[in-house]
């Protein structure tokens, strides 16, 4: 179960990167950026374009890194705290819990 939860969280994280990098883009805040570090540096810098910096499939390249990490440990921390839960349990008798029908 926490293998597929951690497979969605890495598929959200995929698309909202994208979702997030097409709205940074369509609102032109690349340019706003490039036009504010161009100020800054002067106009005898050769000049700074963020969309090379940060292009797209950089963007979905390092997202999906990141969500293949995260699958991987979040499944193996959710196997090593179910193996902590099932050993204390056993060690301290775990809860009881009855349910009755009124």
């Amino acid at each position: 179960m926490s293998f597929l939860l951690s497979v969605a969280l890495g598929i959200v994280t995929v698309v909202a990167s994208f979702v997030i990098w097409t709205v940074l883009d369509l609102t032109g805040i690349f340019d706003g950026v490039n036009e504010l570090l161009r100020e800054i540096a002067g106009s005898e810098s050769g000049g700074f374009d963020l969309r090379q910096f940060a292009s797209l499939p950089q963007v979905l390249s390092f997202a999906t890194i990141i969500a293949v990490v995260n699958v991987v440990l979040l499944t193996a921390l959710a196997m090593l705290s179910a193996v902590l839960y099932n050993i204390s349990s056993t060690l301290v008798g775990g809860i009881g819990v009855t349910l009755t029908d009124d």
